[in-house]
C-alpha cells in the first residue's frame, strides 16, 4: 500500500475519532478501497506470519476444535486456521469486509459474521478452544482496550487459548496512533480476566522498515466457574 492510501486511512480514522466514534472508521476504510486490497493498510492478502509460525510449530491435532478470529479483515487468517483442521468462526465490525471474505473464498467452510466485539452474540461466550486476535487491540483507543481484552477472554471455553499479535513498545515510548503499539503490561490485562500467560515473544519483524511486534499466548483455566 502506498503512502497516499495509508494517509487516506489515517484521515478517515482521525475524523471518526474526533467525532467520538472510535469504531466507525473501519467500514469507511473498506468502502473507500473499492476492491483494491492494497488500499487496506492492514491487509496483506496472506495469513499473519506469526500465526503461521505458531501453527507450524504446533504438534496438536486441531481437527474439530472451535476457533474464532477477532477482526478477521479479508479472511486470510481464518482460512489458514481452517486449512489446519479448525472449525472456524470469524467476524469483523465491517459488513463490507465480511462480504469481501465470502467473495474471496466462495467455497470456504468458515462462518463469516459482521459483528461488534463489544456486542458479540451471546452464544459465543465460553465456546471456543482457540481465539486469534491480530492488530485489533492496537487499533482501539486506550480506554477501550481493557474492555476488549475482557470480551476476548470470555470467548474461550475452559482450557482454551488465545494468541495475540500486536505492535509493541516500551512504556516510555510515544503512544500515538492508530495504530497504538501496546506495552507488555497492557497485554497482562488478560491475566486480570482469568487467563495465564503461556509464552511471550518480543521481536522485530522482517519488514522494511522493521517493526517491533509482540506475540502472546494465554490460556483459560480448564475449570468451569
Amino acid at each position: 500500500m502506498d503512502d497516499t492510501g495509508r494517509q487516506r486511512a489515517r484521515r478517515i480514522a482521525d475524523h471518526h475519532l474526533a467525532g467520538g466514534d472510535p469504531l466507525g472508521w473501519f467500514d469507511e476504510v473498506y468502502a473507500s478501497a473499492g476492491e483494491d486490497i492494497s488500499a487496506i493498510p492492514w491487509a496483506d492478502a496472506r495469513p499473519n506470519p506469526q500465526l503461521v509460525q505458531w501453527l507450524e510449530k504446533g504438534e496438536t491435532n486441531w481437527a474439530g476444535q472451535q476457533a474464532l478470529v477477532v477482526g478477521c479483515g479479508l479472511g486470510d487468517d481464518a482460512e489458514e486456521l481452517s486449512r489446519h483442521g479448525f472449525d472456524v468462526t470469524a467476524f469483523d465490525i465491517s459488513p463490507i469486509s465480511t462480504a469481501w471474505c465470502r467473495k474471496r473464498f466462495p467455497d470456504s467452510t468458515v462462518e463469516y459474521h459482521a459483528a461488534d466485539l463489544f456486542q458479540a452474540p451471546a452464544q459465543w461466550a465460553n465456546r471456543f478452544d482457540f481465539v486469534f486476535e491480530a492488530y485489533t487491540l492496537q487499533s482501539l483507543p486506550g480506554d477501550l482496550r481493557p474492555l476488549a481484552m475482557g470480551d476476548i477472554a470470555q470467548f474461550l471455553a475452559p482450557g482454551g487459548t488465545v494468541l495475540v499479535v500486536a505492535r509493541g513498545r516500551d512504556p516510555h515510548e510515544p503512544d500515538t496512533g492508530p495504530p497504538w503499539p501496546l506495552t507488555r503490561s497492557e497485554l497482562a490485562t488478560f491475566n486480570a480476566h482469568g487467563l495465564v500467560e503461556l509464552s511471550f515473544v518480543d521481536d522485530m519483524d522482517g519488514d522494511d522498515p522493521s517493526t517491533r511486534r509482540f506475540m502472546g499466548l494465554y490460556r483459560k483455566s480448564d475449570k468451569a466457574f
